[in-house]
């Protein structure tokens, strides 16, 4: 689907629908030394279409930027430029149980989505922090809805492959989660990418 300057609720996942569903359990909550104030965001121009002003990154956890619940070598680093300018979030279901001590806690919110429907669960997230000023990456089936609907969706292809509908809900698809983050950070590459 082409970049389109998309509207906060729509996209793959349909209408604003706000009823409840599975509480997001933090951990722990609140986190200590997360920045809450959104005065700094990252603002990018895209030639043909209106401007990005982007407050949130909210990332699939394996698959997307961990592996075996690893964390990809070079992701930290990055996150930890990003978080100058994004509050960044990470939506796991926490399956290796090491997401904890793979981030840093005052990095980063860590949510672990229940067990049920936890594509609805992340969508819900993404509204809640407000589609329109988000960036989402991920790769699996349950990233689909919040790719789709989050102002900027990035999908990435890597050693566990990709949903192939969480591809086409994407704006963007990358090979490699550095070169996804690396958009963001170098966000001329983006523009060109997306230009209309």
């Amino acid at each position: 689907m082409p970049f389109s300057g998309k509207e906060p609720g729509h996209g793959a996942g349909g209408g604003m629908d706000t009823a409840p569903h599975a509480p997001l359990r933090p951990i722990p909550a609140p986190v200590p030394g997360f920045r809450e104030d959104r005065a700094t965001m990252l603002r990018i121009e895209i030639p043909g279409c209106k401007p990005l002003h982007l407050s949130d990154l909210v990332l699939d956890y394996n698959g997307t930027i961990a592996a075996g619940g690893r964390l990809i070598d070079g992701v930290k680093e990055r996150l930890e430029v990003l978080s100058e300018f994004l509050g960044i979030h990470v939506l796991t279901a926490d399956t290796f149980g090491s997401v904890r001590s793979e981030l840093a806690e005052d990095l980063c919110r860590l949510f672990v989505i229940p067990p049920g429907n936890q594509a609805q669960a992340k969508v819900d997230y993404v509204r809640r922090l407000g589609c329109e000023g988000v960036v989402c990456v991920g790769n699996g089936r349950n990233d689909t809805l919040m790719l789709g609907e989050a102002a900027l969706g990035i999908a990435v292809i890597q050693s566990e492959g990709a949903f192939s509908r969480a591809v086409l809900s994407a704006d963007v698809v990358t090979t490699d989660i550095l070169d996804a983050l690396d958009l963001l950070i170098h966000p001329l590459r983006l523009a060109a990418t997306l230009r209309a």
